[in-house]
């Protein structure tokens, strides 16, 4: 058998090994540096106590009971492509066909300790909620929320669930009977959050602000993050008690220990198919990947899962001697339920069309039976919607 390792334990990486292993024709292994996929995308849940760090974790382990592929616990330390090899933190492994899908590092801010992300490590959900619960006990504070951006990389921005856990936050507070007593400001250095989505959609997120009376502070870059606040370039200064923010992402460090081509941002470069230029058995997919589209590209999970289905269907294409090939740019879409902890908006956006849909208390629970939909497929216990 042809020996698959896959980089990465998160969506797109968890997708090409499952899809892979159904076929029962590769030796699959999938490299990670954590025990469980995490579903980064209802942990919005965990600082407002709807949802414990537990329930968003999936065991690898349990992944494995329906899809039996190997799992090796440990970090990337170096991938020497040309060679068929790659260096972990404690061994090396030998492959016939990779599949790099480790996600990407977050810029460097000035003073960042500062802060807590809810797109950080998995623990920092209880962070973000131990803070909160502190200034709940206090009974008034002042909390920022907000993203950032990188100017290298158009794709590589979270702001979604920093608008999520805004609004989540402020229906915590109303249902506490606090809302009153908190300053609640979402910043970004962009002048238009969010107008990736699209014009109707953004005038939606104003309305929306100005119903739940959330401040806004937008178009001025952040020179630094303090323990009180966040400090803008014409030394203006946001106060705050705790402050959430999601910093853009990044080309993780390691690959400047490979022979991989990268962009300016250190992304991998890709072609259509995720393959690597200059590598027929090497396949970049995900957020680690240097994607190509629209100026309102966004990396998403869903857009990471196709990538793997692809990758996984574009390597049994090969092992056949097909010349058939599946490639991510004709699907790309801004595909979101944002939650805001009551209700939702159902966001959509591709080459036609932007379109944001209120539903009111139903778009919550749509997004919860998401969650449960995500958990039950990747156990094999729930077959795939097409497209979702």
């Amino acid at each position: 058998m042809k020996k698959v390792v896959i980089l990465g334990g998160g969506f797109a990486g968890v997708q090409t090994a499952i899809e892979l292993q159904k076929k029962g024709i590769f030796d699959v292994t999938l490299v990670s540096d954590r025990d469980f996929l995490y579903l980064y995308p209802i942990s919005i849940w965990v600082p407002v106590h709807i949802k414990e760090l537990d329930d968003v974790k999936i065991p690898l382990a349990n992944i494995q009971k329906k899809t039996p592929f190997k799992v090796i616990i440990d970090k990337v330390a170096g991938i020497k492509a040309k060679n068929g090899m790659v260096d972990l933190e404690h061994q090396t492994i030998g492959f016939d066909y990779l599949v790099v899908a480790f996600g990407a590092d977050k810029m460097k801010h000035k003073g960042i300790e500062h802060t807590l992300s809810i797109c950080g490590k998995p623990e920092m959900a209880l962070e973000i909620r131990a803070k909160i619960d502190g200034l709940v006990s206090k009974g008034s504070g002042k909390i920022a929320v907000g993203f950032g951006g990188n100017p290298k990389d158009k794709s590589a921005v979270r702001g979604g669930p920093a608008f999520e856990l805004m609004f989540n936050i402020h229906n915590y507070l109303k249902n506490k009977g606090l809302r009153n007593n908190f300053d609640l400001t979402f910043f970004a250095p962009m002048d238009q959050p969010g107008a990736r989505m699209g014009k109707g959609v953004l005038a939606m997120m104003d309305k929306m602000f100005v119903n739940y009376k959330i401040e806004k502070r937008f178009g001025k870059k952040i020179k630094e993050f303090v323990s009180d606040g966040i400090l803008f370039e014409d030394d203006s200064k946001l106060d705050s008690d705790f402050t959430m923010f999601i910093a853009a992402g990044n080309g993780p460090a390691v690959l400047q220990n490979s022979d991989l081509p990268l962009s300016e941002a250190g992304f991998i470069k890709i072609e259509d198919s995720g393959q690597v230029p200059g590598f027929a058995n090497v396949y970049a997919i995900g957020d680690i990947a240097a994607l190509e589209g629209p100026e309102w590209i966004a990396k998403q999970g869903h857009i990471a899962e196709l990538m793997g289905r692809n990758a996984a269907y574009n390597i049994i294409e090969t092992e056949k001697g097909s010349s058939k090939r599946k490639g991510y740019q004709a699907h790309l879409n801004i595909l979101c339920v944002m939650d805001t902890g009551d209700g939702a908006a159902f966001v959509f956006r591709d080459g036609k069309r932007a379109v944001m849909i209120p539903m009111p208390v139903v778009g919550h629970w749509l997004k919860k039976g998401w969650g449960t939909y995500a958990r039950l497929t990747k156990l094999g216990r729930f077959p795939r919607l097409p497209g979702m």
